[in-house]
């Protein structure tokens, strides 16, 4: 899986000392903005997945998230979306709300993993 270009002066996933930090990725597919708050999660969670794969790891070596979100009141359901990508792994996380995202996505995903974590 490719991962979406980055739209500001960052370097998507950076390896260093055995640290995988990926920045924040939001429901972009084939260069546009998925269409729907669960649509969005899904992509932004699917766009992590391709950046870890990148670098050989997986979403279970994933130890922080922090997830970015538009609307608190869909807090409920993106933890049944994340829950659903991350299966039975339970990383550390944060949840903050803000008041906007680049190109007006509702959510906004970013991780730390070890490598072979």
């Amino acid at each position: 899986m490719s991962s979406p270009k980055p739209v500001g002066p960052y370097t998507p996933v950076v390896e260093a000392g055995g640290w995988i930090v990926c920045s924040g990725q939001v429901g972009l597919r084939d260069g546009a903005l998925v269409d729907g708050f669960d649509a969005q999660v899904v992509q932004a969670l699917a766009n992590l997945r391709g950046l870890l794969e990148q670098q050989g790891a997986t979403m279970a070596d994933v130890v922080k998230t922090t997830v970015f979100l538009v609307d608190m009141a869909d807090y409920a359901r993106m933890n049944e979306l994340y829950v659903e990508a991350f299966g039975d792994h339970r990383p550390a996380r944060s949840a903050v709300a803000v008041a906007a995202l680049p190109l007006g996505a509702v959510v906004e995903v970013e991780a730390w993993a070890r490598k072979g974590g």
